[in-house]
């Protein structure tokens, strides 16, 4: 698993599109387990900072006990529709899965629970420039950036 900075340092030009799809709209959502194992989907607050991803969970929230109790999860941007006729300025999406590591309680705003990502994996998937294929490109720490095309 990684920090943040450790996607960017291997791969900045990939970590610097994927950023700027979170960055983009305020609310993220994120997938976490229940207790019985059925997934729980949940809107979410994500940022990057110092070099890690954070997040929150309000007290008491589901999200936080299913992470406190599995830390793992997935969080996917804002996802947007390509623009008709546009499709090759779609920027797409971009996927962040990991283990969330309890990090103390929010020191600012509303109180809550603080969780730093350790991440698994990076997802972004976008067009090609002619906007004919769906491009994947995924990085890892074991196997670093790949990338395939479906036409």
């Amino acid at each position: 698993m990684a920090a943040w900075q450790d996607v960017e340092r291997a791969e900045p030009e990939f970590a610097q599109r994927v950023r700027a799809l979170f960055d983009a709209h305020r609310h993220k959502t994120i997938a976490t387990l229940r207790a019985d194992g059925s997934p729980r989907i949940s809107g979410i607050e994500a940022v990057f900072e110092d070099g890690e991803l954070v997040f929150g969970s309000m007290p008491n929230a589901r999200k936080g006990a299913d992470l406190r109790r599995d830390p793992r999860f997935a969080l996917h941007s804002a996802t947007v529709d390509p623009v008709e006729g546009s499709e090759a300025r779609w920027p797409g999406e971009a996927k962040i899965s990991g283990r969330a590591t309890a990090a103390g309680p929010v020191t600012d705003g509303p109180a809550g629970d603080r969780f730093h990502a350790d991440i698994a994996e990076v997802v972004h998937t976008h067009l090609n420039p002619e906007a004919t294929m769906l491009v994947i490109e995924w990085w890892t720490p074991t196997h670093g950036l790949r990338r395939i095309e479906r036409g």
